[in-house]
């Protein structure tokens, strides 16, 4: 039997996916079903209640598999980053429909019809995924209803040629665990925001980011614009050789400063030494 991380394992004692069967011990074992998150950002919590810290954010438009839905609950697992948790069941539609482009902009807004005049409905957050049925004029038209400004989408097959610049988006954006979105987002939030901007599948959590991405530097390696640096429990990047832009609960936002000016802190109030410099 495997040794489950509950964060990307869909398995409790009591319910496992059917394909962890023979990997994982469980009392049922049953087929997931396809759903597509139809609200801005939902919170994904380790266990069901509003009293349970956030442990990620999925985005409008995020494909997910149920497992269960109790009690206005889904267990579901993330399909961009295997992600295990619960979520509003009301946040869900089985309704799939597949993606288009993706908002290229730090929000937008959904619109009932095709005028800025109009009552604006919902944010979109950077990322969210959509379908686009037409494009007349400056609104695009989505299946999924409503419309948005043509220019702050992007087809779904363009990326970014730069992680930073995308991170550079969210410059003064408030410090928020768990978050993923403009309006609030954590280090290693912003970290895999900008990397599946380029096309780089990253984990959700500082630690998993720190095995699985990259290639480790030596501690006196120069550092160059995009390197990761990561402490135990926080992770930045590189704007330059000289300058970090991260998200932080120091300044309770996304800043850009001083890397040798924020090592000091960081070792002296919070998370220690740097544990590994990676590069991509």
């Amino acid at each position: 039997m495997i040794m489950a991380d509950r964060r990307r394992t869909p398995a409790r004692p009591d319910l496992a996916a059917a394909d962890l069967k023979g990997q994982v011990e469980a009392a049922e074992f049953v087929e997931g079903r396809r759903m597509r998150v139809v609200e801005e950002a939902v919170a994904l919590r380790a266990r069901p209640g509003e009293d349970c810290s956030l442990d990620t954010q999925v985005l409008f438009g995020e494909c997910v598999t149920v497992y269960e839905i109790h009690e206005g609950w889904a267990w579901i697992q993330l399909a961009d980053d295997g992600y295990v948790g619960y979520m509003p069941a009301v946040a869900l539609d089985e309704r799939l429909a597949d993606a288009t482009h993706r908002v290229g902009v730090p929000r937008t807004f959904l619109y009932p019809v095709a005028n800025m005049k109009a009552p604006a409905g919902m944010g979109l957050p950077f990322g969210a995924a959509v379908q686009v049925r037409t494009i007349t004029g400056d609104f695009a038209e989505l299946a999924e209803g409503g419309c948005v400004w043509a220019g702050h989408l992007r087809p779904i097959s363009d990326v970014m040629p730069d992680a930073v610049a995308c991170a550079e988006l969210f410059l003064r954006a408030p410090y928020l665990w768990g978050g993923k979105t403009f309006l609030g987002l954590d280090c290693s939030g912003l970290v895999q925001i900008a990397l599946r901007s380029t096309g780089i599948a990253a984990p959700r959590d500082t630690d998993m980011q720190q095995a699985e991405l990259g290639a480790e530097l030596a501690a006196d390696a120069p550092l160059r614009r995009g390197d990761l640096i990561f402490w135990k429990g926080h992770v930045g990047l590189m704007q330059d050789s000289a300058t970090l832009l991260h998200a932080n609960g120091h300044h309770m936002q996304v800043v850009s400063e001083p890397f040798e000016e924020a090592c000091r802190r960081i070792a002296h109030k919070s998370f220690g030494a740097v544990t590994s410099r990676r590069r991509l």
